[in-house]
């Protein structure tokens, strides 16, 4: 048994092909998590969505603080599994072994670093599954700066915790502290809810829900979501002047001479200068040999 295995990571993350941390974390560069701050759920979600990615968010979550603020950081993910005393001995076996030291949540608390997001599958547990509390929201809070936490499970230390600036997302609070837990799995593949994430995953936290983008997928993610705004912020000019439909502004596909159009606008409108220097060659390909998949509406 290992934890947190430099190679196990890599053979999962096979399709990114930039840096990676010391661990074999994807390190997607800060300028895409930078970017991210600006975009909504659903321009981020789109793009993936469409790719087949269809099980990366989670809605069924609270939030710690309740302000709007997003939580956008790299995964580190973990995930555990009700007390055996038997598999307790071993797991405990192979972390002493491993230099850990401490609680299996102290654990991952321990290894994080700048911008990251513990993402924990606690298996729905809250009385007894608290996994964060002052202590360790302090601790996370010191490591990782931006970062914060995704908990399939509790909380505690509520009052304490709301006076840290630090986001987490968790599923119930109740006042005993963790008992009788086991680590099964540290970076690795993780379920929380509804959603799969892999270690190194960018954690796009917002007022809906959390979504888990892919390493390897964030680039296109990103420059996806400004054709979305750019595209939206046409279309509802379009459609106020009467010149398209909104079927027609909704298909996936757009013809070529809505792009020319498109174009036009980005190059003249003072509130499409930010687009400027997006790619469209994939549209005009597609707007001349034809979407397969656009057999309905734009999502």
């Amino acid at each position: 048994m290992k934890f947190n295995d430099k190679e196990k990571i890599k053979e999962l993350t096979p399709m990114w092909t930039g840096e990676r941390f010391p661990d074999g974390r994807p390190r997607v560069a800060d300028k895409y998590l930078k970017a991210l701050e600006k975009l909504t759920l659903e321009e981020v979600w789109k793009p993936i969505f469409v790719k087949g990615y269809e099980s990366q968010f989670e809605g069924r979550l609270k939030v710690l603080h309740d302000d709007g603020r997003k939580l956008i950081g790299r995964a580190v993910t973990a995930a555990y599994v009700p007390m055996r005393p038997d598999l307790n001995e071993v797991t405990a076996k192979a972390g002493k072994l491993e230099g850990r030291t401490g609680t299996y949540n102290q654990w991952v608390i321990d290894s994080l670093t700048d911008g990251d997001v513990a993402v924990i599958d606690m298996y729905d547990k809250i009385y007894k599954g608290t996994f964060l509390g002052g202590n360790l929201t302090t601790a996370l809070k010191n490591k990782t700066k931006t970062g914060g936490a995704v908990i399939w499970g509790g909380i505690r230390d509520v009052e304490q915790m709301l006076k840290i600036d630090t986001q987490v997302y968790y599923r119930g609070i109740d006042p005993t502290p963790i008992r009788e837990f086991i680590m099964s799995s540290f970076n690795d593949v993780t379920r929380i809810g509804n959603a799969v994430v892999l270690p190194g995953d960018i954690v796009f936290g917002s007022h809906g829900g959390v979504l888990f983008i892919p390493s390897h997928l964030v680039a296109e993610v990103v420059d996806g979501a400004a054709k979305t705004q750019v595209k939206d912020m046409f279309g509802f000019e379009m459609i106020t002047q009467n010149k398209f439909t909104t079927a027609q502004i909704d298909r996936n596909t757009w013809t070529e001479e809505m792009l020319d159009l498109l174009m036009e606008f980005i190059k003249n409108d003072s509130r499409a200068e930010e687009y400027r220097g997006l790619d469209w060659s994939e549209e005009y390909d597609l707007a001349r040999n034809g979407d397969p998949n656009d057999t309905q509406s734009a999502l």
